[in-house]
Parts: C-alpha cells; sequence; structure tokens
C-alpha cells in the first residue's frame, strides 16, 4: 500500500524557518511530479512548487525566492524548505506524487494527510 507520510510542520515566528519533508513508502514503478499544495482556513488548495522527475521547479509566485523545493530520488522523498514565513504562510501544506505503480498502469496522483504550519506575527 502506498503512503506518503509529511513531517517537519510547527509554529514558528514571522521571517522564520521551516523544512518540510514527505516520505513515500510502498511498492511503485517509478515517481513522476511531486509537490506541495496549501489550504488556509476558508480559502481553497493552492499551488506551493512542483519539481519533476528531472528536478525542473515550479513554483507559486508569492512563494518564488522564498520556498525551495527539491527531492530524494533514492529515499522517495520531497523536501520544502519555507524561509522569510509570513503569518500568511499558515496553513495546512499537503505533499503529492505522481506515481506508477506498476510498468503497464497509468499514474496517479497521490496525497499525504497534510501537516499543520502556523506563523505568528
Amino acid at each position: 500500500q502506498v503512503r506518503l507520510v509529511e513531517s517537519g510542520g510547527g509554529l514558528v515566528q514571522a521571517g522564520g524557518s521551516l523544512r518540510l519533508s514527505c516520505a513515500l513508502s510502498g511498492s511503485i514503478f517509478s515517481i513522476n511530479a511531486m509537490g506541495w499544495y496549501r489550504q488556509a482556513p476558508g480559502k481553497q488548495r493552492e499551488l506551493v512548487a512542483t519539481i519533476s522527475s528531472g528536478e525542473s521547479t515550479n513554483y507559486a509566485d508569492s512563494m518564488k525566492g522564498r520556498f525551495t523545493i527539491s527531492r530524494d530520488n533514492a529515499k522517495n522523498t520531497v523536501y520544502l524548505q519555507m524561509n522569510s514565513l509570513k503569518p500568511d504562510d499558515t496553513a495546512v501544506y499537503y505533499c503529492y506524487c505522481n506515481i506508477v505503480l506498476g510498468s503497464l498502469s497509468p499514474s496517479t496522483n497521490y496525497w499525504g494527510q497534510g501537516t499543520q504550519v502556523t506563523v505568528s506575527s
């Protein structure tokens, strides 16, 4: 069974940093894109950043220059380094992986359970 387990969330003061991790476990054939979304109370889930299998990255405009996404393919893990955090960054952060389970299988998105990030002013 494929699982994504996130860690690294917590409470931090404005201007501080956090590093989120998301580790995939289970039997898979390959991983395509990996990424992070977030959802603040009363708002829709929004893209934070994505990273392709070739390590091309894409960021939402408000995260550019502050957040860095990376992946360790040997560990099936995606990271999100968040610097210069603002109260507006407060949200539940969800990781996702686009996974191929078998050589003849289509790709499917899997999601983590979410980790809370709270930035105090």
